[in-house]
């Protein structure tokens, strides 16, 4: 997609297969696409969070590992989605101190300015997101140590919605603070 002063955005999306030897090149790509479109102050948070969302899909997806990553750049945000064919929402978890894993939402939540997730109306599969201001500015600080916004047992009746995915598809959606994603 290209930009025009009356719509100043930029669109990217990569499939692959959420595998380890592959994380890395997705990221090399990510990369080139945020320094080609002039903003690569917003590749380290950009490739961290992206990072730990395949992360989730290698670990947790089962068989079919096979996801896309898109990234949307407007002209005072840049969003971060992966979308995977497994129907299952990932948990926000505080893991305790010395365990070695279940901290990629939290890392998210601190490098992003929003996050959220959407379900397929089909149960089909999922989309997970982030924003990052375009200007580079810091995450603001939220509540709690993790800024879950709420306990992770209350999410699915407190925060899904219906609503529509971009292209069409239905959805239900969560992101921070139970706002509408």
């Amino acid at each position: 997609m290209t930009s025009s002063p009356e719509n100043p955005s930029r669109h990217c999306a990569v499939e692959f297969q959420a595998l380890p030897s592959r994380i890395g090149q997705v990221r090399r790509i990510v990369t080139a696409q945020l320094r080609y479109w002039g903003v690569p102050h917003l590749t380290d948070r950009a490739a961290l969070g992206l990072t730990e969302l395949l992360a989730n899909i290698h670990r947790h997806a089962g068989a079919d590992k096979h996801c896309t990553v898109e990234l949307v750049l407007l002209r005072d945000r840049l969003t971060v989605s992966v979308h995977d064919h497994d129907p299952h929402l990932p948990q926000v978890r505080s893991p305790g101190g010395m365990a070695t894993s279940g901290r990629g939402l939290a890392l998210v939540q601190a490098v992003s300015a929003d996050w959220g997730m959407r379900l397929r109306a089909d149960h089909s599969g999922k989309s997970v997101w982030f924003t990052l201001p375009a200007d580079g500015r810091p995450a603001e600080p939220r509540e709690g140590p993790h800024r879950a916004p709420v306990p992770a047992a209350a999410a699915p009746r407190r925060q899904h919605r219906a609503g529509r995915m971009r292209g069409g598809a239905g959805t239900t959606s969560t992101s921070r603070a139970g706002q509408p994603a």
